[in-house]
Protein backbone atom coordinates (compact mmCIF):
# COMPACT_ATOMS: atom_id res chain seq x y z
CA UNK A 1 0.00 0.00 0.00
CA UNK A 2 1.29 3.33 -0.86
CA UNK A 3 1.34 6.19 1.85
CA UNK A 4 -1.24 8.66 -0.07
CA UNK A 5 -3.50 5.47 0.18
CA UNK A 6 -3.35 5.13 3.88
CA UNK A 7 -5.44 6.54 5.87
CA UNK A 8 -4.89 8.25 9.15
CA UNK A 9 -8.72 8.90 10.58
CA UNK A 10 -11.80 10.74 9.38
CA UNK A 11 -12.71 14.30 9.43
CA UNK A 12 -14.42 15.70 12.40
CA UNK A 13 -16.47 17.78 9.94
CA UNK A 14 -17.49 15.75 6.76
CA UNK A 15 -16.31 12.48 7.78
CA UNK A 16 -14.49 12.04 4.94
CA UNK A 17 -11.28 9.78 5.06
CA UNK A 18 -8.21 11.76 5.95
CA UNK A 19 -4.91 10.27 3.74
CA UNK A 20 -1.68 9.94 6.10
CA UNK A 21 -0.45 12.60 3.82
CA UNK A 22 -2.59 14.92 4.40
CA UNK A 23 -1.81 18.56 5.47
CA UNK A 24 -3.26 20.79 8.16
CA UNK A 25 -6.82 20.91 6.70
CA UNK A 26 -9.64 18.19 5.37
CA UNK A 27 -8.74 17.71 1.71
CA UNK A 28 -12.47 17.13 0.75
CA UNK A 29 -13.90 20.28 2.58
CA UNK A 30 -11.18 22.39 3.93
CA UNK A 31 -12.05 22.20 7.27
CA UNK A 32 -8.76 22.26 9.96
CA UNK A 33 -7.63 18.64 11.12
CA UNK A 34 -6.92 17.53 15.00
CA UNK A 35 -3.50 18.16 15.34
CA UNK A 36 -2.56 14.39 15.47
CA UNK A 37 -4.32 13.83 12.28
CA UNK A 38 -1.85 13.28 9.66
CA UNK A 39 0.63 13.49 11.65
CA UNK A 40 4.55 11.63 10.93
CA UNK A 41 7.10 12.13 12.85
CA UNK A 42 11.09 12.96 11.63
CA UNK A 43 14.19 13.33 13.93
CA UNK A 44 14.59 17.50 12.70
CA UNK A 45 12.87 18.77 15.07
CA UNK A 46 13.83 16.66 17.59
CA UNK A 47 17.71 16.83 17.56
CA UNK A 48 17.47 21.09 16.72
CA UNK A 49 15.56 21.63 20.12
CA UNK A 50 17.51 18.96 22.22
CA UNK A 51 20.32 20.17 21.34
CA UNK A 52 19.12 24.15 22.43
CA UNK A 53 18.26 22.51 25.71
CA UNK A 54 21.35 21.20 26.70
CA UNK A 55 22.88 24.94 25.38
CA UNK A 56 19.93 26.23 27.92
CA UNK A 57 21.44 23.16 30.98
CA UNK A 58 24.55 25.09 30.72
CA UNK A 59 23.37 27.98 30.54
CA UNK A 60 21.17 27.65 33.62
CA UNK A 61 23.86 26.06 35.72
CA UNK A 62 22.25 22.55 35.52
CA UNK A 63 25.68 20.94 33.89
CA UNK A 64 26.76 18.16 36.67
CA UNK A 65 23.92 18.37 38.93
CA UNK A 66 22.49 15.10 37.94
CA UNK A 67 24.03 12.05 37.11
CA UNK A 68 22.78 8.32 36.58
CA UNK A 69 20.07 6.25 37.50
CA UNK A 70 19.69 5.36 41.28
CA UNK A 71 16.45 3.29 41.49
CA UNK A 72 13.29 2.77 39.71
CA UNK A 73 9.73 2.39 41.50
CA UNK A 74 7.90 -0.30 40.58
CA UNK A 75 4.31 0.11 42.66
CA UNK A 76 2.12 -2.70 42.30
CA UNK A 77 -1.38 -3.89 44.22
CA UNK A 78 -1.32 -4.84 48.07
CA UNK A 79 -2.60 -8.29 47.45
CA UNK A 80 0.35 -8.46 44.58
CA UNK A 81 3.35 -7.81 46.57
CA UNK A 82 4.80 -10.38 47.86
CA UNK A 83 4.25 -12.42 44.46
CA UNK A 84 6.14 -9.15 43.03
CA UNK A 85 9.47 -9.48 44.51
CA UNK A 86 9.16 -13.15 44.62
CA UNK A 87 9.00 -12.84 40.82
CA UNK A 88 11.70 -10.56 40.48
CA UNK A 89 14.12 -12.86 42.67
CA UNK A 90 13.37 -15.50 40.59
CA UNK A 91 13.54 -13.84 37.26
CA UNK A 92 16.80 -12.04 37.87
CA UNK A 93 19.88 -11.20 39.67
CA UNK A 94 18.01 -9.14 41.78
CA UNK A 95 18.94 -9.81 46.11
CA UNK A 96 16.82 -8.10 48.73
CA UNK A 97 18.48 -5.44 50.79
CA UNK A 98 15.80 -4.20 52.87
CA UNK A 99 11.97 -4.33 53.51
CA UNK A 100 10.23 -1.41 55.58
CA UNK A 101 6.68 -0.09 55.70
CA UNK A 102 5.56 3.36 56.51
CA UNK A 103 2.02 4.95 56.72
CA UNK A 104 2.30 5.73 52.74
CA UNK A 105 3.03 2.63 51.64
CA UNK A 106 5.13 -0.97 52.33
CA UNK A 107 8.60 -1.18 50.28
CA UNK A 108 10.92 -4.17 49.46
CA UNK A 109 14.37 -2.87 48.14
CA UNK A 110 15.74 -5.39 45.59
CA UNK A 111 19.89 -4.92 44.54
CA UNK A 112 22.61 -6.29 42.51
CA UNK A 113 25.95 -5.72 42.03
CA UNK A 114 26.33 -2.21 39.76
CA UNK A 115 22.88 -1.95 38.92
CA UNK A 116 20.01 0.59 39.83
CA UNK A 117 18.16 -0.14 42.96
CA UNK A 118 14.28 -1.71 41.94
CA UNK A 119 11.88 -0.56 44.97
CA UNK A 120 8.78 -2.49 44.94
CA UNK A 121 5.73 -1.08 46.70
CA UNK A 122 2.54 -1.06 47.56
CA UNK A 123 0.84 2.08 48.24
CA UNK A 124 -1.61 2.04 51.28
CA UNK A 125 -4.18 5.02 49.47
CA UNK A 126 -4.90 6.45 46.46
CA UNK A 127 -2.01 7.30 43.85
CA UNK A 128 -1.23 10.31 41.70
CA UNK A 129 -0.35 7.95 38.75
CA UNK A 130 -4.18 6.37 38.73
CA UNK A 131 -5.15 9.14 35.83
CA UNK A 132 -2.45 7.28 33.46
CA UNK A 133 -4.00 3.65 34.17
CA UNK A 134 -7.52 4.14 32.89
CA UNK A 135 -6.85 1.99 29.69
CA UNK A 136 -9.05 -1.29 28.52
CA UNK A 137 -5.92 -3.43 29.56
CA UNK A 138 -4.92 -1.36 32.69
CA UNK A 139 -8.14 -0.43 34.46
CA UNK A 140 -7.84 -4.27 36.21
CA UNK A 141 -4.93 -3.22 38.22
CA UNK A 142 -5.31 0.77 38.71
CA UNK A 143 -2.13 1.29 40.98
CA UNK A 144 0.21 -1.00 38.94
CA UNK A 145 3.08 0.75 36.98
CA UNK A 146 6.39 1.78 37.49
CA UNK A 147 6.09 5.24 38.57
CA UNK A 148 9.46 7.01 39.05
CA UNK A 149 13.39 6.79 37.83
CA UNK A 150 15.06 8.22 40.60
CA UNK A 151 18.65 9.73 39.66
CA UNK A 152 21.46 10.93 41.87
CA UNK A 153 21.64 14.69 42.52
CA UNK A 154 24.68 16.56 44.07
CA UNK A 155 23.05 19.61 44.74
CA UNK A 156 18.83 19.39 45.70
CA UNK A 157 18.41 22.89 46.18
CA UNK A 158 19.92 24.31 43.45
CA UNK A 159 18.47 22.22 41.05
CA UNK A 160 14.84 22.49 42.66
CA UNK A 161 15.00 26.54 42.04
CA UNK A 162 16.60 26.32 38.87
CA UNK A 163 13.40 23.84 37.42
CA UNK A 164 11.24 25.50 39.10
CA UNK A 165 12.27 29.09 37.66
CA UNK A 166 11.52 26.43 34.00
CA UNK A 167 8.50 25.81 35.03
CA UNK A 168 9.07 21.93 36.15
CA UNK A 169 6.05 21.19 38.98
CA UNK A 170 7.43 18.73 42.28
CA UNK A 171 4.77 16.74 44.32
CA UNK A 172 5.71 18.64 46.76
CA UNK A 173 6.84 21.99 48.35
CA UNK A 174 10.05 21.20 49.11
CA UNK A 175 12.28 17.91 49.55
CA UNK A 176 11.28 15.86 51.64
CA UNK A 177 14.31 14.40 54.49
CA UNK A 178 14.88 9.73 54.84
CA UNK A 179 17.50 8.19 56.73
CA UNK A 180 20.35 9.96 54.98
CA UNK A 181 19.06 11.36 52.24
CA UNK A 182 16.96 14.31 51.03
CA UNK A 183 14.38 13.81 47.96
CA UNK A 184 12.44 15.25 45.33
CA UNK A 185 9.66 14.20 42.58
CA UNK A 186 8.30 15.18 39.72
CA UNK A 187 4.64 15.17 39.05
CA UNK A 188 4.04 12.75 36.73
CA UNK A 189 4.91 13.47 33.25
CA UNK A 190 1.48 13.85 30.93
CA UNK A 191 3.42 12.46 28.03
CA UNK A 192 4.94 9.52 29.63
CA UNK A 193 3.06 8.79 32.81
CA UNK A 194 6.39 8.47 34.91
CA UNK A 195 7.83 10.59 37.39
CA UNK A 196 11.91 11.78 37.99
CA UNK A 197 12.89 11.65 41.65
CA UNK A 198 16.08 13.48 42.36
CA UNK A 199 17.96 12.15 45.37
CA UNK A 200 20.99 13.61 47.32
CA UNK A 201 22.87 11.68 49.50
CA UNK A 202 23.85 12.28 52.66
CA UNK A 203 26.87 10.63 54.01
CA UNK A 204 27.50 7.41 53.39
CA UNK A 205 25.21 4.27 52.74
CA UNK A 206 22.79 3.81 50.11
CA UNK A 207 19.06 3.52 52.61
CA UNK A 208 15.89 4.55 51.24
CA UNK A 209 14.22 4.58 54.28
CA UNK A 210 11.55 7.46 55.37
CA UNK A 211 11.80 8.32 59.25
CA UNK A 212 9.00 6.60 60.45
CA UNK A 213 9.64 3.37 58.53
CA UNK A 214 9.64 0.12 60.69
CA UNK A 215 10.94 -3.19 59.67
CA UNK A 216 8.20 -5.07 57.50
CA UNK A 217 8.23 -8.84 58.90
CA UNK A 218 8.31 -10.83 55.98
CA UNK A 219 10.96 -13.45 54.42
CA UNK A 220 11.52 -13.29 50.93
CA UNK A 221 14.19 -16.23 49.66
CA UNK A 222 15.95 -16.20 46.62
CA UNK A 223 16.12 -19.22 44.70
CA UNK A 224 19.20 -21.19 44.21
CA UNK A 225 19.52 -21.37 40.38
CA UNK A 226 22.88 -20.66 38.88
CA UNK A 227 21.70 -18.68 35.52
CA UNK A 228 20.26 -15.70 37.74
CA UNK A 229 24.22 -15.20 39.06
CA UNK A 230 24.71 -14.42 35.04
CA UNK A 231 21.35 -11.49 35.14
CA UNK A 232 22.90 -8.41 35.85
CA UNK A 233 22.50 -4.76 35.96
CA UNK A 234 19.58 -2.88 34.41
CA UNK A 235 20.90 -1.41 31.30
CA UNK A 236 18.07 0.25 29.90
CA UNK A 237 14.70 0.86 30.25
CA UNK A 238 11.86 1.42 27.42
CA UNK A 239 8.88 3.95 28.12
CA UNK A 240 5.76 3.74 25.81
CA UNK A 241 4.38 7.37 24.50
CA UNK A 242 2.23 8.62 21.85
CA UNK A 243 3.62 9.30 18.38
CA UNK A 244 2.55 13.25 18.50
CA UNK A 245 4.19 13.45 22.06
CA UNK A 246 7.34 11.62 20.97
CA UNK A 247 9.41 14.76 20.79
CA UNK A 248 8.06 16.78 24.00
CA UNK A 249 8.60 13.07 26.09
CA UNK A 250 12.00 12.85 25.02
CA UNK A 251 12.69 16.97 25.45
CA UNK A 252 11.15 16.87 29.06
CA UNK A 253 13.47 13.90 29.93
CA UNK A 254 16.68 15.98 28.58
CA UNK A 255 15.89 19.03 30.24
CA UNK A 256 15.58 17.23 33.93
CA UNK A 257 18.73 15.37 33.09
CA UNK A 258 22.43 15.56 32.10
CA UNK A 259 20.94 12.88 29.35
CA UNK A 260 21.06 13.73 25.62
CA UNK A 261 19.57 12.11 22.58
CA UNK A 262 21.43 9.39 20.76
CA UNK A 263 19.59 7.78 18.10
CA UNK A 264 16.25 6.74 16.67
CA UNK A 265 15.39 3.45 14.44
CA UNK A 266 12.48 3.48 12.24
CA UNK A 267 10.68 0.41 11.94
CA UNK A 268 7.90 1.48 9.07
CA UNK A 269 6.74 -1.78 8.52
CA UNK A 270 5.80 -1.85 11.96
CA UNK A 271 5.08 2.47 12.65
CA UNK A 272 7.25 2.40 15.13
CA UNK A 273 10.42 4.01 16.54
CA UNK A 274 12.70 3.03 18.99
CA UNK A 275 14.49 6.11 20.35
CA UNK A 276 17.55 6.37 22.74
CA UNK A 277 18.62 8.82 25.65
CA UNK A 278 22.33 8.06 26.88
CA UNK A 279 24.39 9.23 29.98
CA UNK A 280 27.24 8.06 28.68
CA UNK A 281 27.85 4.26 26.66
CA UNK A 282 28.36 2.40 30.14
CA UNK A 283 25.30 4.43 31.89
CA UNK A 284 21.80 3.17 32.24
CA UNK A 285 20.01 4.28 28.71
CA UNK A 286 16.53 5.35 28.71
CA UNK A 287 14.30 4.25 25.66
CA UNK A 288 11.25 6.14 24.54
CA UNK A 289 9.31 3.85 22.00
CA UNK A 290 6.50 5.55 19.86
CA UNK A 291 4.36 5.06 16.60
CA UNK A 292 5.78 7.38 13.03
CA UNK A 293 1.97 7.88 12.88
CA UNK A 294 -0.81 8.29 15.54
CA UNK A 295 -2.63 5.34 16.40
CA UNK A 296 -5.81 4.67 13.45
CA UNK A 297 -7.17 1.13 15.04
CA UNK A 298 -6.49 -2.12 15.60
CA UNK A 299 -5.26 -3.64 12.61
CA UNK A 300 -3.28 -1.23 10.67
CA UNK A 301 -1.74 1.01 13.67
CA UNK A 302 1.01 -1.47 14.90
CA UNK A 303 2.13 -2.88 17.66
CA UNK A 304 3.62 0.26 19.68
CA UNK A 305 0.62 2.09 19.01
CA UNK A 306 -1.43 -0.49 20.18
CA UNK A 307 0.11 -1.09 23.24
CA UNK A 308 -0.78 2.84 24.38
CA UNK A 309 -3.89 2.46 23.24
CA UNK A 310 -4.45 -0.36 25.59
CA UNK A 311 -2.52 0.50 28.04
CA UNK A 312 -1.93 4.26 28.30
CA UNK A 313 1.85 5.75 28.43
CA UNK A 314 4.12 3.56 30.46
CA UNK A 315 7.41 1.68 31.06
CA UNK A 316 7.04 -1.64 28.63
CA UNK A 317 9.59 -3.51 29.56
CA UNK A 318 13.23 -3.28 32.05
CA UNK A 319 16.19 -4.74 29.94
CA UNK A 320 18.82 -6.82 32.22
CA UNK A 321 22.54 -6.95 31.15
CA UNK A 322 22.98 -10.91 30.69
CA UNK A 323 25.99 -13.26 29.87
CA UNK A 324 25.49 -16.96 28.46
CA UNK A 325 22.41 -16.16 27.90
CA UNK A 326 21.55 -19.08 25.65
CA UNK A 327 22.15 -21.02 29.12
CA UNK A 328 20.35 -17.93 31.44
CA UNK A 329 17.48 -18.46 28.34
CA UNK A 330 17.48 -22.21 28.76
CA UNK A 331 17.09 -22.03 32.78
CA UNK A 332 14.55 -19.83 32.68
CA UNK A 333 12.08 -21.60 30.59
CA UNK A 334 12.65 -24.86 32.11
CA UNK A 335 11.62 -23.02 35.39
CA UNK A 336 8.58 -21.96 33.94
CA UNK A 337 9.13 -18.31 32.21
CA UNK A 338 7.69 -17.79 28.97
CA UNK A 339 8.78 -15.60 26.28
CA UNK A 340 7.12 -13.41 23.34
CA UNK A 341 9.95 -14.88 21.10
CA UNK A 342 13.36 -16.67 20.77
CA UNK A 343 16.41 -15.53 21.31
CA UNK A 344 17.55 -13.09 18.07
CA UNK A 345 20.50 -11.76 17.17
CA UNK A 346 23.93 -13.84 17.37
CA UNK A 347 27.64 -13.19 18.35
CA UNK A 348 28.36 -11.92 14.56
CA UNK A 349 25.63 -9.04 14.72
CA UNK A 350 27.27 -8.06 17.94
CA UNK A 351 24.40 -8.76 20.51
CA UNK A 352 21.39 -11.33 20.95
CA UNK A 353 18.14 -10.41 23.24
CA UNK A 354 14.53 -11.85 24.25
CA UNK A 355 11.47 -10.25 25.64
CA UNK A 356 9.38 -12.32 28.33
CA UNK A 357 5.91 -12.24 28.33
CA UNK A 358 4.60 -9.51 30.67
CA UNK A 359 4.31 -10.32 34.21
CA UNK A 360 0.56 -10.67 35.86
CA UNK A 361 1.66 -8.63 38.89
CA UNK A 362 4.09 -5.88 37.61
CA UNK A 363 2.76 -5.59 33.73
CA UNK A 364 6.40 -5.41 32.99
CA UNK A 365 8.19 -7.26 30.55
CA UNK A 366 12.07 -8.53 31.04
CA UNK A 367 14.29 -7.81 28.29
CA UNK A 368 17.73 -10.22 28.46
CA UNK A 369 20.32 -8.56 26.69
CA UNK A 370 23.85 -9.63 26.17
CA UNK A 371 26.23 -7.87 23.79
CA UNK A 372 29.49 -9.62 22.82
CA UNK A 373 32.92 -9.14 22.44
CA UNK A 374 33.82 -5.22 21.22
CA UNK A 375 30.53 -4.65 20.00
CA UNK A 376 30.07 -0.38 20.30
CA UNK A 377 26.24 -0.33 19.62
CA UNK A 378 23.45 -0.29 21.53
CA UNK A 379 20.77 -1.87 19.22
CA UNK A 380 21.07 -3.43 15.74
CA UNK A 381 17.60 -2.67 13.19
CA UNK A 382 17.15 -6.45 12.94
CA UNK A 383 16.85 -7.04 16.09
CA UNK A 384 14.68 -4.09 17.04
CA UNK A 385 11.89 -5.37 14.21
CA UNK A 386 12.00 -9.16 15.42
CA UNK A 387 11.35 -7.42 19.52
CA UNK A 388 8.58 -4.80 18.67
CA UNK A 389 6.55 -7.17 16.06
CA UNK A 390 6.67 -9.78 18.91
CA UNK A 391 4.96 -7.57 21.00
CA UNK A 392 1.89 -7.83 18.76
CA UNK A 393 1.67 -11.47 21.05
CA UNK A 394 1.40 -10.04 24.58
Amino acid sequence: MRDEDRTAGSCDSCGGPIPSTAGPTCPHCGAALDREIGFRNSDARLTNEAAHLIEERSRLGLDGLVGGLEYVVINVEANHHRAAVEELLARTGLTVDDAFADDVRATVVLRAAGSADVLVTARRGPSPFEPFTDRPKARALPRTRLETFGFRCVDLDAYERIQRSRGVRFMTAEPGEGRGFRLIQTEPSAFTGNSLGLIERIGAGRSYRTRDARDLVERFDKPERTYLDRIGRLDHAATRVRAAQRDDAILEFIGLTNYRFDFAIYVKSLNSITNAARLSADDFAMVFTSGIAPYVDETTSGPTERFIHDYGPRVHHLAWDTTRIDDTFAGLKRDGQEFLLDLVGSPAEGLKQTFSTPSRHTLLVNEYIHRFGDFDGFFTRSNVTLLTEATSRQ
